[in-house]
């Protein structure tokens, strides 16, 4: 933190047993599970309800159907995951997998039934029905509001929402909490015993994205500039079945569409996905959308299509209800007509590196959930498992934090510059444009398909906006700078990675290196290493 000569009265302080950063899925579940161990903090830089969670469709996979198995479900990971997976995270997320969803059962969690009992799902990489769904498509809304509603009843936990974190109270090697600003940028201390960050992912630094505007890898830079590794960051999904529309509007349309038998179509109308795995359209996300772009390539149109006329349009406008109407607000029937749609930036794969309980490189620092990189992905995330990551590895975060001695390090409120938190509207709008305009470098440079001459090329364009800093001041400057940072780290890591791995495709390195079984790990301040799987 920069020195000045600010007070320590100047700066509210909140203390707590445990701070959690983020309000998804892990997060919520974070603080929910550790009120049972001490007093918890829970902040968000929005509402509650905004997070990647919030919006997600497809489901939560998990072992609850006596015809499938653990070992199925890791086998089905793996093979995702291209090689690069931790098989022990990937252990950890399904034998505990389950269990976390007896325990959200118990705790009330309403998931979808039919006559036999829980309805179950079939998504793109999974060989057996285990999805789990919740109010139909809209399984991260029901679970995030089911978590909401048990946080907001505990008297352990307080939340503050609008408030962004702009920094941690660390020295490279211990954490002692955080620094940030609330609603009216004033500035509060929020000391704890432990900092989990569950912020979620990146994919908000792309300009074609399903996910919020606020997702743009924040807890990813802090982390970073904290002195915590960082990992597999070349690794971005993008999810195969965003809609395509000319102005620009995109929202998720679930895999799960496909797997009760939507077909994807070429601009002639024919099926197309047997033509790159014998799965079809069932093919893993890293296929498909490598599928699409080859086709959108080839015929020199922005989309393909996704054909459902011929399924159940009474199912399909119940089971995928919040879909129907999405596309109807834009003159599409989807029982009767073709939806357009492209790839879009979906998901990060990598993120802060961490251990099987959620510990960092940083003493006291713990992460959880998309902003997490403990390698159980691999190059590619399996359909549904990122829910189930959340759930399991919130828990273990906590575990971890109970379990870990208390960091000790001095948080240095006094020495706070008061210039952090100094703003204006002009700011906030200067920042909003710039952030557009690196999401547009992004998408242009930094894609499903890159190469030398692009990565290269988003770098030097990153690095000219670096000037932009001038711009701004105080907050939005921070925010902007955490916006080129990831940016720059994603570009770098692709860059590095010469080879094609699941979501990770090079032109001008099409194939997979047996050599690169590595994870590609940097640290503020050094080069970055590659490490065997």
């Amino acid at each position: 933190m920069s020195k000045s000569r600010a007070s320590a009265s100047d700066i509210r302080e909140i203390h707590s047993d445990f701070l959690i950063i983020g309000s998804g899925l892990a997060g919520l579940y974070a603080a929910l599970y550790a009120s049972g161990f001490g007093s918890v903090t829970l902040l968000t830089k929005s509402t509650v309800e905004e997070s990647n969670s919030y919006w997600a469709q497809g489901g939560i996979a998990a072992v609850v159907d006596p015809e499938d198995s653990t070992w199925f479900h890791i086998e089905d990971t793996l093979r995702a995951g291209r090689g690069l997976n931790d098989t022990e995270a990937v252990t950890v997320l399904v034998n505990e997998g389950k269990e976390r969803v007896a325990d959200l059962i118990r705790l009330g969690m309403k998931f979808d039934t039919g006559e036999k009992g829980l309805e179950l799902g079939l998504e793109g990489g999974h060989t057996k029905r285990r999805v789990l769904h919740a109010g139909g498509s809209s399984t991260g809304r029901e679970m995030v509001k089911f978590l909401i509603a048990a946080v907001e009843k505990n008297k352990s936990v307080t939340k503050f929402e609008s408030t962004g974190v702009i920094g941690f109270f660390s020295d490279g090697t211990a954490c002692s909490g955080a620094l940030a600003a609330d609603a009216n940028l004033n500035p509060v201390a929020f000391i704890s015993k432990s900092t989990i960050l569950a912020t979620g992912g990146a994919s908000a630094l792309y300009e074609r994205t399903t996910n919020p505007e606020g997702a743009t890898g924040e807890g990813i830079a802090l982390a970073y500039d904290a002195g915590a590794e960082i990992a597999d960051m070349e690794f971005v999904q993008f999810h195969p079945t965003a809609f395509y529309n000319e102005s620009g509007a995109s929202f998720l349309i679930t895999e799960a569409v496909r797997g009760e038998g939507a077909y994807l179509l070429d601009s002639g109308g024919k099926r197309f996905m047997h033509n790159y795995s014998e799965l079809g359209e069932l093919a893993p996300r890293d296929v498909v959308s490598r599928a699409i772009y080859m086709e959108m390539k080839k015929s020199g149109r922005d989309c393909v299509h996704l054909d459902m006329r011929h399924l159940d349009p009474t199912y399909i406008k119940t089971r995928f209800s919040n879909i129907y109407q999405a596309c109807l607000a834009y003159g599409i029937d989807m029982t009767g007509g073709l939806v357009p749609v492209a790839p879009a930036a979906h998901y990060t794969i990598g993120g802060v590196r961490t251990g099987l309980s959620g510990e960092t490189n940083i003493k006291g620092l713990f992460a959880c959930g998309e902003v997490a990189c403990t390698g159980v992905h691999g190059a590619n995330r399996l359909a549904s498992n990122s829910l189930l990551e959340c759930v399991v590895f919130a828990k273990r975060a906590v575990d971890g934090a109970i379990e870990m001695p208390q960091a000790r390090y001095r948080v240095p409120v006094a020495e706070v510059d008061p210039a952090l938190f100094r703003s204006s509207g002009s700011q906030e709008k200067l920042f909003r444009e710039l952030k557009t305009e690196a999401s547009r470098i992004m998408n242009r440079r930094v894609g499903i398909v890159r190469s030398r001459e692009n990565l290269e090329g988003a770098l030097a364009e990153l690095a000219d906006m670096a000037s932009s800093l001038e711009r701004l001041s105080g907050y939005y400057r921070l925010k902007l700078k955490m916006v080129l940072d990831v940016s720059a780290i994603i570009t770098r890591f692709s860059l590095l990675r010469e080879e094609s791995r699941g979501v990770h495709i090079r032109e001008d390195f099409p194939e997979e290196d047996p050599g690169w079984r590595k994870h590609i790990i940097l640290k503020k301040g050094e080069e970055p290493a590659a490490l065997p799987v």
